[in-house]
C-alpha cells in the first residue's frame, strides 16, 4: 500500500472509532426518551446489556471472517451491519424490536472494535509506528465519549431520540468508501480453510447463556440464573473440547500456552474491571447524592476521558524510558488514587473535586490500553495477532459485562440493607433519588437518610473495585517483574 492508502484507511478506522466512543455515550441521554416512547421502562437494563451480548458473542467470529475473506470484507461488513442495525433501532415501533436491533447493531460493533486494531497491526510493521496510530485510535474514542453527552442532549432535545442511531450513517458509509477505496489487503485471505461452525455455535451460545445469567443477577430467582451460567459454562467447555480438534479454530488453544499473553489478558480483565465502577457509579453519586441533571452527571466523566487521552498520547513516549513493569505500576496507582478517594472522601464532596478525582483514572487506563494493546501483538507473533488481538477486546467487553452485573447486585444488597432500617423509605423511592426530576417528590426530610444509604453502596463497589487493582498489581510482578529484571542486568 501506499502512504496516501495507508493515510486513508487509517482515516476509516478512526471514523469508525469515533462513532464507537459516541455511540457508547450519547446512548445514555437517550435511554429515558426510548424507555417512555416504546413503553419499556422494565427492560432499561436491556439496552445496554444487548449492545454488550452482541459484541462479545461476535468479537472471536469476525477475525475468523477476517482470516477467511480478508479484514477489508470483514471490517466492511462490521459497518454494514452497524448501519443496518442502527436504522432499524430508529424505526423500531416496539421495544423487542428495538432490542432485536440493538444487539445486530452489537454485533456490527464487535467487528468495528476489535478490527481496526488487527488491521493497524499488519499495516503498521513498525512497532514504534504503531504505538503511535493506536494511540490515536484509543484518543478518537475518548474525544468522543467526551462529545457523547452534549451531542445526545441536544439531539434529543432539538430533534429526537431517533436520530441518535440515524447520525451513524452517514460516517460509516464515509468509513466504508474510504475503506472500499484505498484498502487493499496485507494478506490474501485464506479462502480454502474450512469454517468452525461447531465452534461458533458452541462459543456464541455459551457466552450468550453466560451472559444473560449473568445480567439477570439480582433481578431472576437464583435458579434461573444459575440455570443459564450452567448451561453456559458447559457450552464453553464444549467448545474448548471442539476447539482441540478443529483443523482451523475460532480461537486457537495455542494462545493459553503463552504465559506472557495469559498475563496480558488477565492484566486487560483486572484494569478494565475496576475501571467500570468509576465510570459507570461516578455520575450516580452526581445526580444521586449531589442532586445534579443527568447532563451534569454525565459531564462528571469530562475530565476523566481527557486525561484519557493524555494517558494514551503520552505512552508512546514514555514506553522509550520505561518498561512495561513499571509503566503499568504507575498507571494502576492512578487508578487506585481514584477509587480510594471515593471511599475516603465525605457525602457532602462538592463536584468539582470529585471530577477531579476521578480524572487520575482516566490517564492510567488511556496508558494501560497502549501498553497491553501492543503487548498483546508481540507476544502473539504474527501467527495469532488477529486472534489474540480480538481475544483481548473480547476480555475487556467481558470484564465489564460481568463485573457491571456485580456491581448492581453490591448497590441492590446495599440498598435493601439500607431501607430494611427505615420503614418509611422504599426500593421505589430510592429509584426517584437517581433522577433531578423524580427526586422532586420525594420528602424532603428523607434525603440525608437516602443519600446516605446511596453512598453507602458505592463506596462498598469502590472497595471490591480496589481489590481488583491490588489483584492487577500481583498479575503484573507475576507476568512482567521479570522483564524488568532482565533489562535492568
Amino acid at each position: 500500500m501506499t502512504k496516501k492508502q495507508i493515510s486513508m484507511v487509517t482515516l476509516s478506522l478512526l471514523l469508525a472509532n469515533i462513532m464507537s466512543g459516541l455511540d457508547a455515550t450519547i446512548i445514555n441521554t437517550a435511554i429515558p426518551a426510548i424507555v417512555s416512547d416504546l413503553h419499556g421502562i422494565q427492560y432499561m437494563g436491556w439496552i445496554v446489556a444487548c449492545f454488550l451480548l452482541g459484541m462479545s458473542v461476535s468479537v472471536p467470529i469476525w477475525s475468523k471472517i477476517g482470516e477467511r475473506m480478508g479484514n477489508k470484507f470483514a471490517f466492511e461488513l462490521s459497518l454494514a451491519l452497524f448501519i443496518l442495525g442502527s436504522v432499524l433501532e430508529g424505526v423500531a415501533p416496539d421495544i423487542y424490536f428495538f432490542l432485536i436491533s440493538r444487539v445486530l447493531m452489537g454485533v456490527g460493533a464487535g467487528g468495528m472494535g476489535s478490527l481496526p486494531y488487527v488491521i493497524v497491526g499488519y499495516i503498521y510493521p513498525n512497532i514504534k509506528r504503531r504505538t503511535v496510530i493506536l494511540s490515536y485510535i484509543a484518543a478518537s474514542f475518548s474525544a468522543a465519549c467526551i462529545a457523547g453527552p452534549l451531542v445526545g442532549g441536544w439531539i434529543v432535545d432539538a430533534l429526537s431520540w431517533h436520530w441518535v442511531f440515524y447520525i451513524n450513517v452517514p460516517l460509516r458509509l464515509i468509513s466504508i468508501i474510504l475503506s472500499f477505496l484505498f484498502y487493499r489487503g496485507i494478506r490474501k485471505p485464506n479462502i480454502n480453510t474450512v469454517f468452525d461452525r461447531l465452534g461458533a455455535f458452541t462459543l456464541i451460545g455459551g457466552l450468550t447463556c453466560f451472559l444473560i445469567g449473568i445480567q439477570m443477577l439480582g433481578l431472576a430467582s437464583n435458579f434461573l440464573v444459575a440455570i443459564f451460567v450452567i448451561i453456559g459454562i458447559v457450552m464453553l467447555v464444549w467448545f474448548i473440547l471442539v476447539e482441540k480438534k478443529a483443523a482451523s479454530p475460532i480461537v486457537p488453544l495455542s494462545v493459553f500456552t503463552n504465559k506472557a499473553l495469559v498475563g496480558d489478558f488477565i492484566l486487560f480483565a483486572f484494569a478494565w474491571g475496576a475501571y467500570i465502577a468509576v465510570n459507570t457509579y461516578l455520575p450516580m453519586w452526581s445526580q444521586a447524592i449531589l442532586g445534579t441533571t443527568a447532563l451534569i452527571g454525565g459531564m462528571t466523566l469530562i475530565p476523566n476521558s481527557i486525561f484519557d487521552i493524555a494517558g494514551s498520547q503520552s505512552t508512546p513516549h514514555l514506553l522509550r524510558h520505561f518498561n512495561n513493569y513499571h509503566l503499568l505500576i504507575f498507571d494502576f496507582t492512578l487508578i487506585a488514587i481514584t477509587v480510594i478517594g471515593l471511599i475516603i472522601v465525605p457525602i457532602s464532596t462538592p463536584y468539582q473535586i470529585l471530577m477531579s478525582i476521578a480524572a487520575l483514572s482516566g490517564l492510567g487506563v488511556g496508558s494501560i490500553f497502549v501498553i497491553l494493546q501492543i503487548k498483546v501483538q508481540i507476544d502473539a507473533g504474527e501467527k495469532d495477532m488477529a486472534p489474540a488481538t480480538s481475544l483481548s477486546f473480547l476480555i475487556r467487553i467481558l470484564a465489564q459485562t460481568i463485573m457491571a452485573a456485580v456491581y448492581g447486585v453490591i448497590m441492590n444488597l446495599a440498598l435493601a440493607r439500607g431501607i430494611a432500617g427505615h420503614h418509611n423509605i422504599t426500593m421505589t423511592m430510592m429509584n426517584k433519588l437517581s433522577d433531578a426530576e423524580s427526586a422532586k417528590s420525594l420528602p424532603k426530610a428523607l434525603m440525608p437518610t437516602m443519600r446516605t444509604i446511596f453512598h453507602t453502596g458505592i463506596r462498598e463497589i469502590m472497595i471490591v473495585s480496589l481489590l481488583l487493582i491490588i489483584c492487577g498489581y500481583v498479575a503484573n510482578f507475576i507476568y512482567n517483574h521479570h522483564e524488568a529484571k532482565k533489562a535492568a542486568e
